[in-house]
This record gives structure tokens, C-alpha cells and sequence, in this order.
């Protein structure tokens, strides 16, 4: 697909209300779990932290296990999912509770020159910039970015992924 029917589709979905698909994607597990041989077989798939995130962006993943779902909303690092865990499948003394930045793609409508700062309207941690005039992609600071995920779901074009921190320094 060239890039003006890129823009085009974008363009619709944006004044329509449908979402571009969704790119598949790692992946995550809560913030604070342990590595993934680790929390694997430590978490007894009971559920509690799923329960007790009050975002409500903690979901059961096909095996069992929880993992984080971006598009549902934010992390705010509240720390319920460790509290609720009885298994010990997370280390409550990661800091940060994970290494993770969001990335933006270049399906950004921004660098299309479609005028949108959705991204950058919602993040909490003032880490992303879109230049003015929407001439130029969505840049995010990875140094300010907590991997929240607040703007991933709320991306029009679905361009923000999140990815582990030095996956993004090695692409910037």
C-alpha cells in the first residue's frame, strides 16, 4: 500500500471511527513480574492481580497467564497486582517496575500530515512532542517515558507500540 492510500485509509478511520488493524504484538506482562521463565512458573493463573487492577488493563492471556493490554488504558503503577499476588511471581523491588517505552511506527497520521496529538494529549509523564503544523512524526522522550501505555490506545492510527527501553534507544 503506497503511502496516500495509507493516509487516505488513516484519514477515514479517523473521521469515521474505525480503528486501523491492530499489529500483533508481544507480550507484556504486569509491571513488576518477574523474567518470563520466572513468572511462568511461579503464577498460579488464580487470577487475583487481574481482579484487583483497578485500570482494568490486566486480562488473561490464551495460556492463563496475565498480560497487559495497552489498548484497554493506562498503567499507573499502583502496585495492586503485587499486593494481591500470593505466588511470587513479581519482584515488588524493580525500579522501574519494567523497562518499557512507547515507539511510534511510521503509520503516525502526524507524519502524514494529518493534524493529531492524541498521543501526546494523554501522556501523563509529558513525553512525547508532535511538531507543530503535524509536520513530522510523534517523537517520544524515552528518558520521561514510564511505558504507561496511556497512548497507545488512544492512537487513531494505531502507530504506538510499547517495546523494552533499549529496543527504542537502538532504533532512535
Amino acid at each position: 500500500m503506497n503511502v496516500d492510500a495509507a493516509r487516505a485509509l488513516s484519514r477515514r478511520a479517523l473521521l469515521f471511527g474505525r480503528s486501523a488493524p491492530v499489529p500483533v504484538l508481544p507480550v507484556i506482562r504486569p509491571p513488576w513480574a518477574k523474567s518470563e521463565p520466572e513468572f511462568s512458573a511461579a503464577c498460579t493463573r488464580c487470577d487475583a492481580c487481574v481482579r484487583e487492577c483497578p485500570q482494568q488493563v490486566l486480562v488473561r492471556d490464551a495460556d492463563g497467564l496475565p498480560r497487559f493490554d495497552a489498548q484497554a488504558g493506562e498503567c499507573t503503577f499502583c502496585g495492586d497486582c503485587v499486593k494481591a499476588c500470593q505466588s511470587q511471581a513479581f519482584a515488588s523491588t524493580l525500579d522501574p517496575p519494567w523497562t518499557l517505552a512507547a515507539r511510534v511506527a511510521d503509520t503516525c497520521l502526524s507524519a502524514h500530515g494529518v493534524v493529531c496529538a492524541s498521543c501526546r494529549d494523554v501522556c501523563p509523564a509529558v513525553a512525547i512532542q508532535v511538531p507543530l503544523g503535524a509536520r513530522g512524526a510523534a517523537m517520544v522522550d524515552a528518558d520521561r517515558c514510564t511505558g504507561c501505555g496511556a497512548c497507545v490506545g488512544v492512537c487513531p492510527g494505531n502507530a504506538i507500540t510499547l517495546q523494552s527501553a533499549s529496543a527504542v534507544e537502538a532504533i532512535a
